[in-house]
Formats: structure tokens, sequence, C-alpha cells
């Protein structure tokens, strides 16, 4: 096993996207932190559903500042995640790939271990950008930088949340083995259509309370407990929203890896 990880990240690390993202990653991080420290300072120019008021204690501002470069960082390992296995079948590599480990499950999880400390990783170089910048910006807002234990909670979850991500990227890469289809489709639904559908949901009480709260993106908010810009709003438990992204990524990542194993491969 240890070989067939050392391979995937490998093949990740040998190429020029390995530091683009972490460029990106590390900037939307730092770029994020200094916007959600002037809303949180401003409340009145957040606008949106809860007419400028910003919900959240000392703890929860905090922890929005740290992790709102997450929003993109998510997606970027979410690209990372679909492009691991869409390059594969798209540069037609997936072939050598699985005979240089003949099995197809050991292949497979090594691609999951890899993406998962790929995820971690990114993860650390969010958190060096948003917190050198966050920190600074809280104090300059006069909030606490770190205000409780809950907050160090919030920056580990955070590394799981990109890893999941990467997760669910690779089960959506699988699934749709077009590398350019797969990767339209996943940023729409995760960007654009989601959101959509977590605003209609919002309508009717019941939506509102059983099943927006249980969309990829508000179970994301929810683990890491930023804050909320509509007292109406429902959420999960922080745990609860981890146990839900870990579904979502068990399940398409768990999908996918049973599709490859059982699928024929030109």
């Amino acid at each position: 096993m240890i070989p067939a990880v050392r391979s995937e990240l490998r093949k990740f690390f040998t190429t020029r996207l390995w530091w683009g993202m972490a460029i990106a990653v590390f900037a939307s991080a730092a770029a994020f932190s200094v916007l959600f420290g002037f809303v949180v300072n401003n409340p009145e120019a957040a606008g949106g559903p809860g007419g400028g008021q910003v919900i959240g204690d000392d703890t929860q501002v905090a922890n929005t500042v740290y992790t709102a470069g997450i929003s993109v960082g998510y997606l970027l390992l979410m690209t990372i995640g679909i492009l691991a296995i869409g390059g594969e079948f798209r540069h037609k590599t997936i072939s050598a790939t699985l005979l240089a480990t003949p099995s197809r499950v050991r292949a497979m999880l090594a691609k999951v271990i890899a993406l998962v400390l790929i995820g971690v990783l990114y993860g650390l170089i969010s958190l060096a950008g948003s917190i050198s910048v966050g920190a600074v910006v809280l104090r300059v807002i006069d909030r606490p930088a770190f205000p409780s234990s809950e907050l160090l909670r919030t920056l580990a979850l955070s590394l799981l949340v990109l890893s999941v991500w990467a997760l669910i990227g690779l089960g959506i890469g699988i699934l749709i083995p077009n590398q350019v289809a797969a990767l339209f489709i996943g940023i729409a639904l995760a960007w654009i259509v989601e959101p959509l559908i977590g605003v209609l949901l919002g309508i009717w009480e019941f939506s509102r309370e059983y099943i927006a709260p249980y969309l990829p993106t508000s179970a994301t908010n929810a683990t890491l407990n930023s804050i909320s810009q509509s007292a109406s709003e429902v959420r999960l438990e922080w745990w609860g929203g981890a146990l839900v992204l870990a579904a979502y990524a068990v399940v398409l990542a768990g999908f996918g890896i049973w599709r490859t194993v059982r699928q024929d491969i030109s």
C-alpha cells in the first residue's frame, strides 16, 4: 500500500499544479480573512436575508475569519480530487496505474489516502494564510484573536473538511469520466446550483429544518461553526455537519471505487 500511496503523491507533486493550487489556497484564505473581518465589523455592509445583522459571538467571529477562505479552498480540493482520476482517464494512464497495482481496490484506496494527505497539507496552507492575516484583522476590529479553545477544534476540522471535499471530487471524477464535464458539473453544483437550492428550501419551514441543513455547503458551515446572517437558519451541530460531509465522501468515493473495480478499463 505504501508504494502505491507514494506513487499517487509523486504524480501530484511532480506537476506544477500543486504549487499553483498552494498559492491560490494561501491567497484566498488571506484575502477572505480581510473581507470577512470587514463584514463582521460593518454588518450593514453584509446585506442578505438577515437585514445586515451578523449573528455570532466572539468564537464564531474568529471561526469565520480564520475559515473564510475554505469556501474557495474546498472547491480547489474538489478540483484536485476530480483531476486525480479524471486525468487518468483523459490521458489513458488508468490502465498503467491498475497494471502497476494489480489489486484495483488497493490502487483506489491509495488515491483516497493520498488525497486525504493532500487535503491536510492544503488545510495547513489555508490556515497559515488566514491566521497570519486574520489575527491582525481581529485585533484591528477590537475582537479577540483566540477567544476560546473551541477555535482549535474548528481549525482542526477545517483540515477534515478539505480532505473530505477532495474525496467528493474523486467520486465525481469517477462517476463522470470526462474530465472537463466532471469539472464543470462539480463546480457548478457546488458553487451555483446548491446555493440556489438552499435558498429555495429556505422558503418552506419543513425543508428549511429537515433538508437544507444536510446540503454539503450547509454541513460545511455547521462543521466550522461560522457566523450566521439569518436568525431563522437551522444548523446541525459541528459533529453532525462533519458526519454528513463524511457520508457524502463515503457514498460518492465508495460508489466510484466499486464502479472502477467492476468496470472494464481500456
